[in-house]
């Protein structure tokens, strides 16, 4: 900016910046005061000090408005220059009274250059006030401000040229023929006088934004004309010479004036950008004394009037004259004001109507509550929000109708808000529950803010909004059949239990539940009736575990309770402790259901885990998971304990599972076929094709271990499609060269059911491949109890109408093979390996194998025996009506080229039936100690 502006302009970062530049104004303003009162040592430097330091001051004045008014824009930057403008003629003026003074060494003459200057010192200065000041926004604003103007100049006229300014004018008029003396002699306390009213107009008008430049403007243009007003009066005008202490006055003035700008940047600069907190009583008391200006003006108008009637002089008629003025003035302005006041209060009464037809018709309850917490004022609307007439809430404490729980909040949150300042938290909003009039308590929220020391609450009834968002955060966290936790709810007591006070409590537990045979419940009787149990199972899980533990549901039939431990160390004791629990919850969800007229059974698997130090929940809940999942798989309605072994068998299933993926995608799988010999013959009557994965060391193995370790029934019935796709390509292809023989493909019933491979797509491979239908021959292994017998016997019968033959695979080993001989459609019995390799050494094995090929024979079925590895066992199934045979004692599995050597010789030697030796295919094949789907796979 610049040295000066430096000097005037405080700067907040300083903090005391401000202070200092006042007092140093202060003690420049005091130490021209006191060389003044002295005579500034000679008479020489004291008419210097006069007439060149008052210049200089006002020149300073004149330098620091005019750097503001560069620094600033909007519409103050007017006012400044003015103020400028104004110093500078001051300026001037003192420098042409210096330069008679103390250049010349002459008086000044009268008029002259300096009188010019200084009559325009006052019309800049008056400019510049009205552009500073708040201007009236309307055109009876205007109005009004020219007649507090004229009322105040005219009062202070009439004083004036009753007291001084008749008798100067009679004494200028008198001794001078030319009029410039007496209307120079007028001029200066006539602008004084003007320059007077608008200071004191424009005081009770001061901006609220520029307050601090608007009063030291004021305040400095005040002393300035102070001074005039003393420098004009007749007593000392004859007497005056430059350098005394009357200059002093100037010379304040004008620093002050250099001074107002920079107390306006001050205030801008202040926190917040706002003026500080003003006192409560000052507006009323600016209020009034604005209102009460028209009426001072004219007691000193009359007061002037009675100076000339009291002393017997004539009165002048210039006093006459100003006087009616001030009373049409004042009759006017007062007309004006009433006008004012009856709109305003006309405009009062609407909107006082209107905020009551707002607060009465409102449906939210409106309280003011003093102080004291008394209730002054409650709206009519308390008594259908609370229940409560508004007229009994007056008087009583707001603290009576809150809830006692919710009191300490709500008096710690009000005192927290009226501590805040007002402009940074002008309200604040509570939630607590108020007594209605039924006695209950409502849940009720209020809008907080001052009102006269007390509070203005605008309250509002959000008892169902509580009640519904109650509602969803108890739907989001349990289960909408049994009221359970549901897994979030249950991960996060997890959680909870895992960490605080009781993070180091190795009792704690967490059991996995899942209930055994709930789908055949589904199935038979139906999902109602399966819902039904769940719900049942629920209410016993709940009722089983104590009071601080959690029971929940995970979905399905799958349950879990959260064990919290009772900060026993012994571990082993504690293993014990919940392992009876376990069983104890395994044994009650056991129980038989009663469900509408049926009972109905299911077993629960539970898998139990204990917490380690820093362990996560998801781990301890996968723990609890993959034990009961051992428990399913060591056959189920048992409870099994968590081992860290658990873990690394899933590792290596999903290494095998990745494995068997990555075998399906590479093509690493081979077709083998083994023989199926006619053992009267020793014809080969069809071949069984199989499957087999070629390890990385070019060993075949069959994938059997693989799929039952991984678990991945996509994978399985991946491996089924492409099992019995390659089976009909290869088959047909050997018919069209000459070999035309039977293929059989073993299947699960399971998959028969599902989707891969439907009818439509057993048909369309036949079809494509042109291989006959009789030429293929589905072995169906023994019926999964979860396998409806009704849909596999559709199944059945559609194949069959396509000619596609139907073998039971494995019969004598499962459960159902009676009930599978008696409805499914069966054209070929496969003896299970188990009962033909012992056979020949036991007698009882040989009476059962000897019955059910006895039942074959009466149902026209033929038989196939699985697994004939030895002469011996050939002979004695010969005997017993076994038609066919499938083994080592004739072959083992063959590739292609193997396979078509041996359809081309036609048969195989058979012991009791003389022949060529047999012959041994697939040397380099491993020997089958099992089913050909059961082939051992050497540990990976």
């Amino acid at each position: 900016m610049s040295a000066l502006g430096a000097l005037f302009s405080p700067r907040s970062a300083a903090g005391s910046t401000g202070t200092r530049s006042r007092i140093l104004l202060g003690l420049v303003c005091a130490g021209y005061s006191v060389g003044a009162a002295v005579g500034w040592g000679s008479p020489r430097v004291a008419v210097f000090m006069g007439d060149f330091g008052l210049a200089a001051a006002a020149l300073i004045a004149a330098v620091s408005c005019l750097l503001y008014a560069r620094a600033v824009g909007g519409r103050l930057r007017p006012a400044w220059l003015l103020f400028s403008l104004s110093s500078l003629m001051a300026a001037c003026g003192n420098a042409v009274w210096g330069w008679y003074e103390v250049v010349l060494g002459v008086p000044v003459p009268a008029p002259s250059l300096a009188d010019v200057f200084f009559l325009c010192f006052a019309p800049p200065a008056i400019v510049g006030l009205l552009v500073l000041a708040k201007r009236p926004v309307t055109r009876a604003g205007w109005i009004c401000l020219g007649l507090d103007a004229w009322l105040i100049g005219g009062s202070l006229l009439t004083l004036a040229w009753s007291l001084a300014l008749a008798h100067t004018a009679h004494l200028a008029g008198a001794e001078e023929a030319n009029v410039a003396p007496a209307a120079l002699s007028l001029a200066y306390p006539l602008l004084d006088i003007v320059l007077v009213s608008m200071v004191l107009a424009l005081h009770f008008r001061r901006s609220g934004v520029n307050r601090a430049a608007v009063n030291t403007a004021i305040a400095a243009l005040a002393l300035t004309v102070l001074s005039d007003a003393v420098f004009t009066s007749p007593l000392l005008r004859s007497t005056y010479h430059s350098g005394q202490l009357l200059d002093a006055g100037w010379f304040a003035g004008s620093l002050l004036l250099a001074y107002a700008p920079w107390a306006a940047r001050r205030a801008a600069r202040a926190p917040g950008g706002a003026s500080p907190p003003r006192a409560a009583g000052s507006r009323p008391i600016a209020g009034s004394l604005a209102a009460l200006t028209p009426y001072l003006a004219a007691a000193v108008c009359t007061l002037g009037i009675l100076y000339n009637v009291v002393d017997g002089r004539r009165v002048d008629r210039v006093v006459i004259f100003t006087g009616c003025t001030v009373v049409l003035a004042l009759v006017v302005r007062q007309g004006i004001m009433l006008l004012d006041n009856i709109s305003l209060t006309q405009e009062l009464a609407q909107k006082e109507n209107h905020f009551r037809s707002l607060v009465q018709g409102s449906s939210d309850v409106i309280m003011i509550a003093a102080p004291d917490g008394t209730l002054r004022y409650v709206s009519p609307a308390a008594a259908g929000v609370y229940g409560r007439d508004a007229e009994d809430l007056v008087g009583a404490e707001l603290s009576s109708i809150i809830h006692p729980d919710d009191l300490g909040r709500f008096v710690h949150e009000v005192r927290r808000f009226l501590a805040a300042p007002p402009h940074e938290e002008p309200t604040t909003r509570i939630e607590c529950r108020f007594r209605s009039g039924a006695g209950d308590w409502l849940n009720v929220e209020s809008t907080v803010n001052r009102h006269q020391g007390g509070l203005l609450l605008n309250s509002r009834d959000v008892t169902e909004r509580v009640r519904l968002q109650a509602q969803l955060q108890h739907n989001a966290e349990h289960d909408p059949l049994t009221d359970l936790p549901n897994r979030a709810l249950f991960t996060a007591r997890v959680r909870q239990a895992l960490g605080g006070r009781r993070a180091s409590d190795p009792g704690t537990a967490v059991l996995f539940i899942d209930l055994d045979g709930f789908k055949q419940v589904n199935d038979t009787i139906g999902h109602q009736a399966g819902d039904e149990l769940l719900i049942q199972a629920g209410r016993r899980l709940q009722d089983s575990v104590r009071a601080g533990d959690t029971a929940a549901r995970l979905g399905g039939d799958e349950f879990a309770a959260l064990i919290v431990g009772d900060g026993t160390r012994d571990q082993g004791a504690r293993e014990y402790q919940v392992h009876e629990i376990a069983e104890r919850l395994r044994l009650t969800l056991s129980q038989p259901y009663r469900i509408g007229p049926n009972e109905v059974r299911v077993a629960a698997s539970i898998g139990v885990a204990f917490a380690e130090p820093a362990i996560s929940p998801t781990d301890l809940m996968r723990n609890a998971d993959l034990a009961m999942y051992r428990a399913k798989a060591g056959g189920k309605d048992r409870v099994e304990l968590y081992a860290p072994q658990m873990q690394a068998d899933v590792v290596r299933r999903s290494e095998l599972a990745a494995r068997l993926r990555s075998a399906l995608r590479d093509g690493e799988f081979a077709l083998l076929h083994q023989p199926v010999v006619h053992l009267a013959s020793g014809s080969v009557a069809a071949v069984a094709a199989q499957a087999r994965w070629r390890s990385a060391q070019g060993i075949l193995f069959t994938p059997a271990e693989f799929l039952r370790v991984s678990g991945d029934d996509d994978r399985t019935a991946e491996l089924g499609r492409w099992l019995l796709e390659e089976a009909v390509a290869q088959a047909a292809d050997r018919a069209r060269a000459g070999h035309p023989v039977a293929v059989s493909v073993r299947l699960p019933a399971a998959r028969l059911l599902e989707t891969g491979p439907p009818l439509g797509s057993i048909e369309a491979l036949l079809t494509r491949h042109g291989l006959p239908s009789g030429a293929l021959m589905i072995e169906v292994a023994d019926s999964d109890p979860r396998v409806s017998f009704d849909a596999l016997e559709q199944r059945l019968v559609a194949l069959r109408r396509l000619g596609v033959r139907i073998a039971l695979d494995g019969f004598g080993s499962g459960f159902a093979a009676i009930n599978a001989l008696r409805r499914l459609p069966i054209d070929v019995l496969k003896l299970d390996r188990t009962l033909v390799e012992g056979v020949v050494e036991s007698a009882r094995l040989h009476k059962i194998t000897s019955g059910l090929l006895r039942i074959a024979g009466d149902l026209g079925l033929q038989s196939v025996a699985d697994g004939v590895d030895v002469p011996e066992q050939v002979l004695a199934l010969r005997a017993m009506g076994c038609t066919h045979g499938q083994g080592m004692a004739f072959s083992g599995p063959l590739d292609e080229y193997r396979l078509r050597r041996a359809l081309v010789r036609g048969e195989f030697p058979v012991a009791g039936v003389p022949g060529p030796r047999p012959v041994m295919a697939g040397g380099s094949i491993p020997l089958l100690t099992g089913s050909h789907t059961e082939t051992p796979v050497p540990p990976t």
